[in-house]
């Protein structure tokens, strides 16, 4: 997902080796990371396990973006091996993407495949 350019938001954490620090990091960012809690703990890389939660906020096909224009990082469980924080957004918004508002989701695929988004 990330070598297709999908822009991952992570946003809740809830795994041994995570904390406040990582939330609203973009899982490209934090993909050093997840290699080594995965050595470390056998941490799923992909967050399936529940490990976190995450928000695709742009990716090629989207014709526009979301924009998390400000949020604030809250604690549910102040567990001392695996704290539970999320994201709460407080103000959002959609950017539209040049040239890509007109056309359909097949051409936009279809672009994508050619290399043009």
């Amino acid at each position: 997902m990330i070598d297709n350019h999908l822009q991952i938001r992570i946003i809740k954490v809830a795994s041994i080796g995570l904390d406040k620090s990582h939330v609203s990091k973009h899982a490209s960012e934090l993909l050093p990371h997840f290699k080594s809690i995965n050595k470390k703990y056998g941490f799923n890389v992909c967050g399936e396990g529940g490990e976190f939660e995450s928000l695709v906020t742009d990716c090629p096909l989207f014709a526009y973006k979301i924009q998390i224009d400000s949020s604030e990082k809250v604690c549910h469980s102040h567990d001392d091996i695996a704290p539970v924080w999320y994201e709460k957004f407080t103000d959002v918004s959609l950017v539209e993407k040049p040239g890509l508002k007109h056309l359909n989701l097949k051409e936009r695929l279809d672009a994508f495949v050619r290399g043009g988004c």
